[in-house]
């Protein structure tokens, strides 16, 4: 199965993870729609919506950037209508914009706290909502969001609490809707990575450079999203995977070539436990 013709809508995707899997996408002549806040370059951090779509494009696939802050909800609807609109339809519904924020129950400003479960959870849900009436017509709906298994460990909750409960929120309404739309043939996972992703993400907000070179590049991640959206919708659902594991499932057993410094041991990801070995 290939996504030839197909359209996703991927919030968050103008860097990072979200843009590897748009051009993994491209690569097939896929149309995607890249749905975030940054338009304007910003100082740190590289990559706009209209970037973004530059390079789906000269990958081989169709693009159409679109501003949008997923915790405005009419935004929300009015963005998935205007991508529906443009391309036919909407067969993939990718939630990959996040916002991070590590710190304690009593560091952290409620406004942050709000920000953090506004962005992840509630936009996660925003943005499956208003896609389902389009997703039920395609032949092969998939929503995935980029978010961790629902392993319930007091200590990884208690490491930053807020944080947690906004990741495990978008987990959960995966685990809810992947029951709720089973029966039309909607699925929805979670994709979550074994190790960390060289990312703007991991470089200003976790570990710096030393942690980007302990990390995969996001092509890892958009390699496993891939091969989601190929499997049948009405029989993959309702999963919560890591990267390797779902490139295992594929047959592949050599991941070197996605280390970002091939000469340092990878650094396994939170929501993941610590005991396990990436390669």
């Amino acid at each position: 199965m290939s996504l030839t013709g197909k359209t996703l809508f991927i919030t968050g995707g103008s860097r990072g993870i979200g843009l590897a899997i748009a051009l993994r996408a491209a690569r097939d002549g896929a149309n995607v729609v890249i749905a975030a806040k940054t338009a304007e370059p910003h100082p740190k951090l590289e990559g706009t919506i209209h970037t973004a779509a530059a390079a789906i494009m000269e990958a081989g696939g169709n693009a159409l950037p679109l501003l949008l802050d997923v915790r405005d909800a009419d935004a929300v609807e009015q963005a998935v209508a205007q991508a529906a609109a443009h391309f036919g339809g909407i067969d993939i519904c990718v939630n990959n914009a996040s916002a991070i924020n590590l710190a304690k129950s009593e560091d952290i400003e409620v406004k942050r706290f709000d920000l953090i479960q506004q962005i992840n959870m509630r936009g996660t849900f925003l943005v499956s909502r208003a896609c389902l009436p389009f997703l039920r017509k395609s032949a092969n709906a998939h929503v995935l969001n980029l978010s961790p298994p629902l392993t319930m460990r007091a200590d990884w909750f208690a490491q930053h609490l807020p944080y947690t409960l906004s990741k495990y929120g978008m987990s959960m309404v995966a685990f809810g809707m992947a029951e709720e739309f089973r029966g039309e043939g909607v699925a929805v996972n979670t994709l979550w990575p074994k190790t960390t992703i060289a990312t703007a993400a991991v470089e200003f907000a976790l570990g710096g450079e030393a942690l980007m070179r302990r990390s995969r590049r996001p092509e890892i991640m958009a390699d496993a999203a891939y091969a989601i959206f190929k499997r049948d919708a009405r029989a993959y659902t309702g999963n919560f995977v890591l990267d390797e594991d779902v490139l295992r499932e594929e047959g592949v057993t050599d991941f070197a070539h996605y280390r970002f410094d091939p000469d340092q041991d990878l650094e396994i990801d939170i929501f993941v436990d610590p005991a396990l070995k990436a390669e």
